[in-house]
């Protein structure tokens, strides 16, 4: 009669032959995740230890442009099995010892590397790789934020030291990186906090003839913003740092948005990263990013809306402008790269940047176009108007106060009255627009403009907001 220690011992093997057969009907025929690991490393996978990074979720398609570089040569390999994405490496070794998981698919996600441009980027891939003597598996797995899984894993085991790759990669990633040169702005992740997919933006292609800016304005932007650039390295031999500030402030409307856009067209070569609003609270990643990509330059549009902004950390309590602020002190000196701040509430601005000096180095207004600047503005957005200069000089009198974007909208308005009538636009379709646009019914219209013409009150700064309340 058998004992207990025999009884024990056939209900494990029993319970791992009903397991094991369970598992082979799962499997089918597929092909040995373990088996084929081994026979690439020529040593047991377990024997070969772990090691592991991670980076953001923007970074896969750099990441993986990485690892494939680091490579003499690559095999691809997917995995087939249920669950396989909420195993580590580890865990997935282990139990395909029981063959749960085999040979598949490799998962891939389709994400865009530039403007009308995607790349099809592994999601979840094993690399089985060979450098020199050395035999790699890397497993690189994309964020999912939906399942709490925040940023890029990148495990590997090899007969070599794995921390070589891993030591390599963030030269590689700057050395392969997609976004070099390209204008992106940041978005949230859906499912979580932190920066999700990048949006890519094409370059403007603006001239300088396309901006009308008072005498001495826009010389004064391109010295600190392009002259810079243009001297880094006369610059860098006088022991001068790169790092630079521009604030433009002014009333809304007036052209400070067009101002930046232009210095964009002008320097093609530059990374460009653009925060506008509460998306100014990825100023580190942004600021990250500049420093891996430079030159660059770091757009942060209505600063004025982050000015009271609190921090979300606990026991913060500084604006959240104050971290913006502090990130570009953060720089070395010989970071070439430029910080273009843009506000309508200089006012909102000032206590903060006097209390955190040298940040900006230059602080530029743009102010309503004068008459002259008016009549640029009319030539400018409606050449084919031919205007007599008696018209011009007679809607430039009326216009008094207006902004270039009143402008743009009454060339549109123009043109608009025009296709309405069935007519070529002329001088009266231009009279009808701007009297419609100055009337009282249009009032909000011009508000909304940036227009301080008739009964809007010239462009006054307005006292600082009390929390809690309401500043109307």
């Amino acid at each position: 009669m058998p004992d207990d220690a025999e009884i024990d011992e056939f209900a494990r093997l029993f319970t791992g032959f009903l397991e094991r057969m369970q598992q082979r009907r799962a499997g089918g025929d597929r092909e040995s995740l373990r088996d084929r690991l081994r026979d690439h490393l020529g040593v047991e996978p377990e024997q070969v230890p772990v090691v592991s990074a991670n980076f953001p979720s923007y970074d896969l398609p750099n990441v993986q442009l990485a690892v494939e570089a680091w490579f003499d040569s690559h095999e691809l390999l997917g995995l087939a099995g249920s669950n396989r994405g909420h195993h580590s490496l580890g865990e997935l070794l282990e139990l395909a010892q029981y063959d749960r998981f085999g040979i598949g698919a490799v998962d891939y996600q389709r994400l865009p590397i530039d403007v009308g441009e995607e790349m099809d980027c592994v999601a979840f891939g094993f690399y089985l790789g060979v450098r020199g003597e050395g035999r790699y598996v890397a497993l690189l797995r994309a964020a999912n934020p939906q399942y709490g899984r925040m940023r890029v894993d990148l495990e590997v085991l090899a007969t070599e030291a794995a921390d070589s790759l891993l030591d390599a990669l963030p030269e590689l990633i700057r050395e392969h990186n997609i976004f070099r040169g390209k204008v992106v702005s940041f978005e949230g992740h859906e499912f979580g906090q932190g920066v999700g997919p990048f949006r890519l933006h094409p370059r403007p292609g603006i001239t300088r003839a396309d901006v009308v800016l008072p005498d001495g304005v826009l010389e004064r932007v391109e010295r600190e913003v392009i002259g810079i650039a243009d001297h880094r390295q006369t610059l860098l031999a006088a022991g001068q740092h790169l790092r630079r500030g521009v604030l433009l402030y002014g009333p809304p409307g007036t052209g400070k948005t067009h101002t930046v856009r232009y210095l964009l067209s002008r320097l093609p070569s530059f990374t460009v990263v653009l925060l506008a609003g509460t998306s100014i609270g990825f100023i580190s990643q942004a600021c990250a990013l500049a420093r891996l990509l430079q030159p660059a330059l770091v757009v942060l549009e209505d600063c004025d809306l982050v000015a009271e902004a609190r921090d979300f950390s606990h026991g913060m309590e500084n604006p959240l402008l104050f971290q913006v602020l502090n990130e570009m002190d953060g720089l070395a000196e010989d970071a070439d790269v430029a910080f273009l701040l843009t506000t309508n509430r200089a006012d909102l601005l000032e206590p903060a940047l006097m209390q955190r000096p040298g940040r900006v180095d230059l602080a530029v207004e743009v102010p309503l176009p004068d008459a002259e600047g008016r009549a640029r503005l009319l030539n400018l957005y409606g050449p084919g108007l031919d205007l007599r200069p008696a018209v011009v000089g007679e809607l430039v009198a009326q216009t008094e106060g207006t902004t270039a974007s009143f402008m743009k909208e009454l060339v549109r308005r123009t043109v608009l009255l025009a296709a309405e009538a069935g007519t070529p636009p002329d001088a009266d379709h231009l009279r009808t627009a701007v009297a419609e646009l100055l009337s009282s019914r249009d009032t909000l219209t011009r508000r909304l403009l940036g227009a301080t013409n008739g009964d809007v009150p010239d462009y006054t700064p307005p006292p600082p907001a009390t929390p809690g309340i309401y500043p109307g």
